[in-house]
């Protein structure tokens, strides 16, 4: 009797594998059941699904949607991001946008498009006809026009779309970027705090209490944008309603990476937006349709018999996006067989260490997490690459929605569970 008390005790022992305690771990603790919790984890070498709970469940990604983003870049975009495309005729050079958000960007401004057009002999003249669409995202939350993550989509973005006020001192008038909106303040005696955009026109009401910083996005118009433009040109810029013909010139700018990288790593809203802009702008196409671009991507991506995952914007601000865990792994396999390992860690956040990952694990360990989060209210997603112990690289995708802890509490648990499969795995 003893000794089969003892065979099953060892068979007990030796079937509960690392992978098989921590996936009841996930099935059964407090920490993961109290809310809907999807995750998935892959192993690429042996070309296996090591744990899968609700992997196949819709959750809302938030921000884990700019991986899509990133991977519409990467297939569409080439080394060089489109900055203009124009075409000269007579004496006239008439351009048009790509969708390029870097032109006097406040923290990465690319200065090939400054540099191509200072100098030009001809008469400056930007055409805006090749974009027609909705200054919002579809499912953007209308009130958020006024919060810095809510920048306007544009053919031909400046400043980021974003009014930067400063004050240096308290007493100081409030500087603000451009310099052009310095006429578009007032004081209003009735806000106790912070700056208000009206919604529908460019006209800042500054409360009386002191403002150190804030980022107000402005209304985007092409005679704002021409106007800007001119004002750092130093020279005229016209406007003109010409359809993008054939056989346009297109004007290259900075690395992409360089986008990719601050988009990653700072879950920049506008920079994952415009992407698709650009791709599309790649494609050659008479009008900029970033619609189009998605539908491209989920055909190579969302191809799972019977998904009902959907994506709408760039950015993930919209809870309209909905996606699996298994279609976030199936994403990792599809981004890293296009990019170098070196480089595409280098691209996405290193937890305890760079960007929004800065926070989630010790800082004094070496990195074993490269990944994208996502998050609003009940809603927090961490989507990436993780390395195990004995040098297995894996692909992970943790979902967490309809809590009601604070999303700090949530990527707590999200990084302990990581650090279990880190050091058992």
């Amino acid at each position: 009797m003893r000794q089969s008390v003892l065979f099953f005790l060892v068979l007990l022992t030796v079937g509960c594998s690392p992978v098989s305690r921590i996936a009841r771990l996930v099935r059964t603790d407090t920490r993961y059941t109290d809310h809907l919790t999807g995750v998935a984890l892959y192993d690429p070498v042996r070309r296996k699904a090591l744990i899968q709970h609700n992997a196949d469940q819709l959750f809302t990604p938030a921000s884990n949607t700019k991986l899509l983003s990133f991977y519409a870049g990467l297939l569409y975009l080439p080394d060089s991001l489109p900055a203009l495309r124009y075409t000269i005729q007579n004496d006239s050079l008439i351009f048009w946008g790509t969708g390029n958000p870097l032109l006097l960007h406040p923290v990465l401004s690319d200065t090939s498009v400054l540099a191509f057009l200072r100098n030009r002999p001809e008469t400056l003249v930007f055409s805006p006809v090749n974009y027609t669409g909705p200054r919002f995202g579809a499912g953007w939350a209308w009130d958020d026009y006024n919060d810095d993550y809510s920048a306007e989509l544009a053919q031909l973005p400046v400043y980021g779309n974003v009014a930067a006020f400063r004050r240096s001192g308290a007493n100081d008038r409030l500087p603000v970027s451009p310099a052009l909106f310095a006429d578009s303040m007032l004081v209003d005696t009735v806000r106790r705090t912070g700056i208000r955009r009206d919604e529908f026109r460019n006209r800042f009401r500054l409360s009386t209490a002191p403002v150190n910083r804030q980022e107000v996005p402005f209304r985007w118009s092409p005679e704002l944008a021409t106007r800007l433009l001119a004002d750092t040109l130093h020279r005229a810029v016209a406007i003109l309603a010409r359809p993008m013909p054939a056989g346009t010139r297109l004007l290259r700018g900075w690395p992409a990476d360089s986008l990719y990288k601050r988009m990653l790593h700072v879950s920049d809203n506008q920079f994952a937006e415009q992407i698709l802009f650009m791709a599309s702008a790649e494609q050659g196409h008479p009008q900029l349709d970033p619609a189009r671009v998605r539908r491209q991507v989920v055909d190579s991506v969302l191809h799972y018999a019977g998904t009902k995952a959907r994506w709408v914007d760039g950015s993930g601000l919209s809870r309209y996006n909905l996606f699996t865990p298994n279609v976030f792994i199936d994403l990792l396999g599809k981004i890293q067989a296009k990019v170098p390992q070196q480089r595409l860690l280098t691209l996405l956040p290193a937890a305890g260490q760079s960007g929004t990952l800065r926070s989630v694990g010790d800082r004094q360990q070496t990195p074993y997490i490269w990944a994208k989060s996502g998050s609003m209210t009940g809603v927090y997603n961490l989507s990436g690459y993780l390395q195990t112990r004995r040098g297995r690289l894996l692909y992970f995708s943790v979902m967490n929605n309809n809590f009601s802890q604070s999303v700090s509490e949530i990527r707590k648990r999200t990084a302990e569970l990581l650090r279990q499969i880190h050091e058992r795995l």
